[in-house]
């Protein structure tokens, strides 16, 4: 990934953006470090107690509020009304038990078999064994020709020398990384399917409305909670969330996210996001962590993330188009610069050239520093997110795309033809 040139010190807008990502305290749910493991014991048998507490606190109130548990009266109770009310109340709760039993045994059994752990493995010094950094998640979406495909997130396979993967029997298989895409966080493995019975039914999120009742399923806090369950809704769709993909603190690309309030902790990256029918809509990704928000989950959309899957799968890389340019917003300019940049008082934003790439298609197409690019193929461009979203949305490798660009004050356009390279 491209950043702008040392010829522009851009340090405010670095600054304000880290300070963007920071307050809106985004953070990918996993890999699980294995230092969470010292405090697993302890937490278990907190956990116990509190949940013994609290599931009967909630069934004693739920019981009462709805008469299942009947409040005697002693006026108007006979024994026939008694009779007629308790069998009536008995048909009310094996009723709800069969649909809850439906919805989690029939519709989900087969996707939680089908969501397994995915261990990233390192060596701490040439003479140690692999040794686990991390844990998350990912499903089998596909059983083919003898092997078996599991789809989860790059950063959890990221820096990983080797992976396994752990089936719901508790059973390791060593899995290989195909191909794995930093932008949209998607990693392909591929295992011996010899030993996969479940394969995920994929979904399609383009059919999920707000309110939904949606599971996310994964391990959080690593094996020890291997397929958990957790419920909840569809919050929101189409979310465009600023990230940081490569650790530095500032915004570098937009995702386009499904926005839910299932439970997403560390170590459920890579997991699924399933309708009640069972069918995986999302994979899980990231949340927002910050103490005084609850329940702002995100999952890439199973639709966005099936064509990069088949190109991981057979080609190990994402294929996308370049300009071969780094550049900084207009209004970030240093002082020192500014004169060399004129643009009409009409022109509101815009994104200026601090450096061409030699032998580039902006190279090629006789793009110079100081240029300021205001368009591309009609669109407004006032931020490199902007430019990147467009650029791998909306084009291809192949393509030729019209740039309205300024140069000395004067309006051109330029015709520019892409190449590949996995940057702008």
């Amino acid at each position: 990934m491209e950043h702008n040139s040392n010829n522009f010190s851009n340090e405010n807008q670095i600054n304000e953006d880290k300070e963007k990502t920071e307050d809106l305290g985004l953070t990918k749910a996993s890999p699980q470090s294995n230092d969470s493991n010292k405090s697993k014991s302890k937490l278990s048998g907190l956990l116990s107690g509190i949940f013994g507490g609290i599931i009967s606190a909630v069934i004693v109130t739920l019981l009462f509020t709805n008469n299942i548990i009947p409040i005697q009266n002693e006026e108007t109770g006979t024994a026939e009304a008694q009779a007629t009310e308790d069998q009536n109340n008995a048909e009310f709760v094996t009723t709800m038990s069969v649909d809850n039993d439906e919805i989690s045994a029939s519709n989900l059994e087969e996707v939680s078999e089908a969501v397994v752990g995915v261990l990233n493995l390192r060596r701490q010094s040439i003479w140690t064994t692999s040794e686990e950094a991390g844990a998350g998640s990912g499903i089998i979406y596909k059983k083919e020709n003898g092997k078996a495909y599991i789809v989860t997130n790059h950063h959890v396979v990221d820096g990983a020398e080797e992976v396994e993967i752990v089936l719901n029997n508790e059973e390791r298989l060593d899995a290989k990384v195909l191909g794995s895409d930093e932008l949209s966080d998607l990693a392909i493995l591929q295992v011996d399917g010899s030993k996969i019975n479940r394969v995920a039914n994929l979904g399609a999120s383009s059919d999920v409305k707000v309110g939904e009742t949606v599971l996310a399923i994964g391990n959080p806090l690593g094996m020890e909670f291997a397929n958990s369950l957790t419920k909840g809704i569809i919050s929101g769709l189409d979310r465009s969330v600023s990230v940081d993909t490569n650790g530095d603190g500032v915004a570098d690309w937009i995702t386009e996210v499904i926005q839910t309030d299932a439970a997403i902790n560390p170590g459920n990256s890579g997991g699924a996001l399933v309708d009640t029918d069972g069918n995986v809509i999302g994979i899980n990704s990231m949340k927002v962590a910050r103490s005084e928000v609850e329940g702002i989950g995100f999952a890439i959309p199973i639709d966005s993330a099936l064509p990069i899957m088949e190109q991981l799968e057979t080609d190990g890389e994402v294929s996308r188009p370049f300009i071969g340019i780094s550049t900084a917003p207009i209004n970030q300019v240093p002082p020192q610069y500014q004169n060399n940049v004129a643009v009409p008082d009409d022109v509101e934003g815009g994104m200026v050239i601090a450096d061409v790439e030699a032998g580039s298609p902006a190279d090629e197409a006789g793009l110079q520093q100081f240029d300021v690019i205001t368009k591309i193929n009609g669109e407004n461009v006032t931020s490199i997110l902007e430019l990147r979203k467009y650029m791998y949305s909306e084009t291809k490798v192949g393509d030729s795309v019209t740039l309205e660009i300024y140069r000395n004050g004067d309006k051109q356009e330029i015709e520019l033809n892409l190449s590949k390279r996995n940057s702008i």
